[in-house]
This record gives C-alpha cells, structure tokens and sequence, in this order.
C-alpha cells in the first residue's frame, strides 16, 4: 500500500512539473567536451573554459545568454541559445502546477547539475529562492533540460543543452561556487516596458529591472538580497549614482514613447512560446515525436505565437470592432465583383454621411436636455462620461404631415410570413 502510495506521489510531482526520472543513469554524455567552435569563440573574445559563466533568460523572445567573465574581471557576451520551448504566460511563477516559467535572480550550484536527467541533461535553476518563500510561492524542480517539452521548464533541445551543460560543468569544475541565473520576461527595453505598462506585474518587473540595470553598468555578479517583499541590489554609492541615471533616461525613453502613441497591450499565450527559428518545425509536429527536437509538448498555437491583446488606459481589453459591410464581403469564398463592392461601400457610408450632415447642424441632444453641462466634461478623461448621440435630420416645414400606418394583424405562427410594423 505504502508503495502504491508513494508511486502516485511521483507521478503528481512529474505531472506538476520538469522532474527528472534519473532513467539516463550510467551514461556518460555529461562529460562530452565543449563543442570546437565555441571553444574558438571564446578564444576570439579573450575567455577560457575555466572562467566564471552567468546566465540570463528571456521569455518574451525566447532566448538563453550565456556571459563569461574575461580576463578584465568583467562578464561578456559568449552566445545566445534559442529555447525550443517554454510554458505559461508572461509573470512569476505562483505555485506547484502552474505552468509558469520563475522570473527573478537564482544561483546554480553544482550539486544542482543533474547528469542523469530524462530530459538529457539538466539544471535546476534554484526555484523557489528566499524572495519566491518571501511571498508564499512554492513549487520547484524548474530545470533548463534537453527535448521540447514544457511544464515551467526552458527547454532547450539535446544538442544545445549538451553545450550548455559542458559550458557549465567546466566552470564549475574550475572552482565556481554557483553560477547566477537571471530569468526574466523580457528584455528590459524602453519599448517593452512601454507595451506593458498596465500590466499587473509591472511593478515587480520593474523591480527586476533594477537588477538588470546593475548588471548592464557593472557588468559583474548582481549581489541579491530580500527585504520588504521585494528584491534589493547592493551596489556602492559610485554604481548606485550611474544605475541611477540609467533608470531616469530609460523612464524618459518609456514617457516618449507614450507621448508618441504607443499603445499598451497583453500577450496572451496558448501556453508559453518557442523561439522563431522553431517555429515551422514545432507548427508541423503531430503528436509526439520529431527525431532531433525529442518530445514536443502542446503544439497547439505555437506557429502563430502569442495574440496580442489592445488595451485602453485603464488596463482593460479594448473590444474587437464588429465586422463591416466589407469585412463580409471579404469572407465570401467566391470573388466578389467590383458591382458588389460599390453597393457594399454605399451601402455602409450613406449612413454615417446622413449622420455627420445632421450633427453639424443639429444642436446635440445632451446640449438640449442640459444646456451647458457639456462643459463640465473633460475631453482628456480616460473614460468620458457622456457618449456622442447621433440625431437624424429634423424634418422640413413643408413636409407633409406623417400618417402612421394602422397596425396589421400578426401572422399566425407556422407561417412563416414577417409582417412589417406589427406592434
């Protein structure tokens, strides 16, 4: 019973998210040499296999960074990596199960590395961290791992997680404690933040903006702490002054942007993303296999990526226009003739040139009922209190008097006759 008991346990935990079964014990693929064109690559920029590594993660534009400290003490830019797959929305993760990929500040350590993983090889990114048990989030096994399959995971396929990996291992194996993961939704632009303004993560990705920043002036290590439910960056007075200044112009480029007409929107994710160099691939796969991505999971909505949804200044969805007269027409499965078109267009202006035509003449009905109450009314609020009321043309004076028609009986039901005016 007990065995029972705890095998159900497993597969919850599997089910919740990217847990390793150790099915790959005993190979030694853990211990394939770094790739020679990218042990050439850091030749050209001055790094060894031995220097410390940080990484950094973008979920938006699915990409993996790995940086390596040179020989100036100071981290650049080694390769960026293409992640196949990643599940969930934009935002932290919450709790065990919820498909969310974690944003924040993590360290690796080797004890972490996981040679023996079912998704090749993996690393467990150190979720939750002490901020993440701050706020009551729970959950954990958050790996970066070989295949295509997602639950809260950066899937990176085998070949680049093998690369990955070696990068790693020889880092570590060099006498790196534990290497930094930075996870983050976006890239921290002034566009970016822009589009998201009204999002109601904001404020915390604001915060890891702070970070962020620290790392861009410093270009080493962001020392991390925790306090007051949200994270705090040690930087000296020298640093803080310079992360500063790049906070206020990057707010400068973020207000002009607005200014501009930027408009805010939500990506709405069928669940995570996969970097576009995937994408056909992945949009072709059936079920669940491809031969070199291994397993891919919910491929559904992957080759259109993620829908872009308009909001208005409250932060509310802006409302789908309905289809017009053309939009119908458009639809059809037979050409449509330029015939058909012209009457479309008529038949969809004419009414709204009666309409302008009256209200330049016609006083409006607010300004009738209320006299100068209108003015009241400020044309820069986010939601006006009063909508614009079309009237129709008052008629001429020597228009002959309208006769309402007496009302015909109804048709009886069954008929199906529609008579016209029946009250």
């Amino acid at each position: 019973m007990m065995k029972r008991i705890a095998l159900a346990a497993s597969l919850v935990l599997a089910l919740a998210a990217c847990q390793d079964d150790n099915l790959s014990r005993g190979s030694t693929r853990h211990l394939v040499p770094i790739p020679p064109a990218t042990m050439a690559l850091m030749s050209t920029k001055g790094m060894s296999k031995e220097d410390p590594i940080l990484i950094r993660a973008y979920k938006k534009e699915s990409e993996l960074e790995i940086w390596k400290r040179g020989s100036n003490g100071k981290y650049a830019l080694l390769k960026t990596y293409p992640v196949c797959r990643w599940s969930g929305q934009l935002g932290p993760k919450n709790r065990e199960g919820d498909r969310q990929v974690p944003e924040g500040f993590y360290t690796v350590t080797p004890a972490q590395m996981n040679p023996n993983s079912n998704f090749y090889l993996s690393f467990d990114t150190g979720y939750p961290n002490a901020f993440d048990r701050s706020l009551g989030r729970n959950g954990g096994d958050i790996m970066v791992h070989g295949s295509c399959s997602s639950r809260g995971c950066f899937a990176m396929t085998d070949q680049n997680v093998a690369e990955i990996y070696a990068i790693a291992r020889e880092a570590l194996g060099a006498g790196q404690r534990g290497f930094q993961f930075q996870s983050y939704p976006f890239r921290m632009t002034a566009e970016n933040l822009a589009k998201h303004r009204l999002d109601p993560n904001i404020a915390f990705w604001k915060n890891l903006k702070e970070g962020a920043d620290a790392f861009e002036v410093t270009k080493d290590e962001v020392r991390v702490a925790v306090g007051r439910g949200r994270y705090e960056f040690n930087l000296d007075p020298d640093t803080a002054s310079v992360v500063a200044q790049k906070r206020a112009q990057d707010e400068q480029e973020v207000a002009e942007l607005v200014a501009k007409g930027e408009k805010p929107i939500k990506l709405v994710y069928h669940d995570g993303d996969t970097h576009e160099s995937f994408r056909t691939a992945l949009a072709n796969v059936t079920g669940v296999s491809d031969t070199k991505l291994g397993y891919v999971s919910r491929t559904e909505g992957i080759s259109s990526g993620p829908r872009v949804v308009a909001l208005n200044d409250t932060g509310k969805e802006v409302p789908e226009a309905p289809p017009t007269a053309l939009a119908f027409a458009s639809m059809k499965e037979v050409p449509v003739s330029q015939a058909e078109t012209r009457a479309a267009v008529t038949q969809q202006t004419a009414p709204v040139a009666a309409a302008a035509e009256a209200s330049a003449t016609e006083t409006p009905f607010y300004k009738k009922m209320f006299g100068g109450v209108a003015d009241l009314f400020s044309t820069s609020s986010p939601q006006p209190a009063v909508e614009a009321v079309q009237v129709a043309p008052a008629a001429p004076a020597t228009m002959a008097p309208v006769v309402k028609p007496v009302p015909q009986k109804r048709a009886q039901a069954g008929t199906g006759v529609r008579v016209a005016n029946a009250n």
